[in-house]
């Protein structure tokens, strides 16, 4: 029986920057590493944490969420939060989401392009599906 895989978190400090390098998978067991690593930084007075992912071998959307839920907490403090070195994977699951300007070095999967039209076709059509429902007092269904 093999065991599972495991995530390693090393983290050296220099004045209030941080560099957190991540070695293993992240997936829904380990990305709550992730999210504590990271948030742990905050509260210490980390105010720009530099994430090296080059030896993240897997990382889900669970890990995404861990480093979006990180940037927004780092932002609202004041500082930044920067992947340095992902994966294609990674940075195609980054990319895709729309989340790599956030990054600051990742491009968007839709960086140069037209936003999609709002409301887009596929929205149109759901509602036109969609049965009308009256409103309860109140506004709420």
């Amino acid at each position: 029986m093999s065991s599972p895989p495991t995530l390693n978190v090393y983290r050296h400090d220099t004045d209030n920057r941080a560099l957190v390098t991540l070695t293993g998978e992240i997936d829904l067991n380990s990305a709550p590493l992730v999210h504590a690593s990271l948030e742990r930084c905050l509260r210490d007075g980390i105010r720009t944490i530099d994430v090296d992912v080059t030896a993240v071998t897997f990382c889900d959307c669970s890990g995404l969420n861990a480093f979006l839920y990180a940037l927004m907490h780092t932002a609202a403090a004041g500082g930044s939060l920067q992947l340095h070195h992902p994966s294609p994977a990674l940075e195609r699951l980054v990319a895709i989401t729309g989340s790599g300007s956030l990054f600051l070095n990742l491009p968007d999967a839709f960086a140069g392009s037209r936003p999609p039209p709002w409301p887009s076709p596929l929205h149109q059509a759901a509602h036109r599906l969609a049965p009308a429902l009256p409103a309860l007092p109140g506004g709420v269904l």
